[in-house]
């Protein structure tokens, strides 16, 4: 029996040991007043802002330049060349007939598909559809020309101004 008394007063030791070191522990994790105020005094210099003197307005930006966006002269040149060719291309392309200018126009309408609903067949611009009958106004040479659509096929549509009609191919 005396032996029993040992293992409990042992077992007891032991508790009271360890709850002796996790409350040493945990007074060994709180440093002392002087400590912490050094440590708060370091991290408020590493928070607060330097006021910096505002940079000169003549100092250019290298990440924006001045005129950046604006066409240099090569671009320029190019331009004018470009506009000067389809001036003289409109110069020449003065459609004499309906027929001949429905086909500069006709260019210019491009459907991206056809569609059948409701066993009508549409014409598909994009978003907008269209059925046989419907105009539609079409800009050439600064000028708004009304063309109707007389007939859609599969690969295929018909447009005409004013008694002139033409088919074009739909090329999706």
């Amino acid at each position: 029996m005396n032996n029993h008394l040992w293992k409990r007063f042992g077992a007891a030791l032991l508790i009271v040991s360890m709850s002796v070191n996790a409350v040493a522990a945990v007074a060994s994790d709180i440093s002392d007043p002087a400590k912490r105020r050094e440590t708060l005094v370091s991290a408020r210099s590493l928070v607060e802002t330097s006021q910096r003197a505002p940079l000169s307005p003549d100092i250019v930006n290298v990440f924006n330049p001045v005129a950046f966006s604006q066409p240099d002269a090569e671009e320029l040149a190019a331009i004018a060349a470009a506009q000067a060719a389809e001036a003289a291309a409109s110069a020449k392309a003065k459609p004499a007939t309906d027929a001949d200018l429905l086909g500069y126009i006709a260019e210019r309408v491009v459907p991206s598909g056809t569609l059948t609903l409701n066993k009508e067949p549409l014409l598909i611009f994009g978003q907008k559809k269209v059925r046989v009958g419907d105009r539609l106004t079409v800009t050439y040479d600064g000028r708004d020309y009304n063309l109707e659509i007389t007939n859609i096929q599969r690969f295929t549509f018909t447009l005409r101004l004013n008694s002139a009609e033409i088919t074009r191919r739909i090329n999706p």
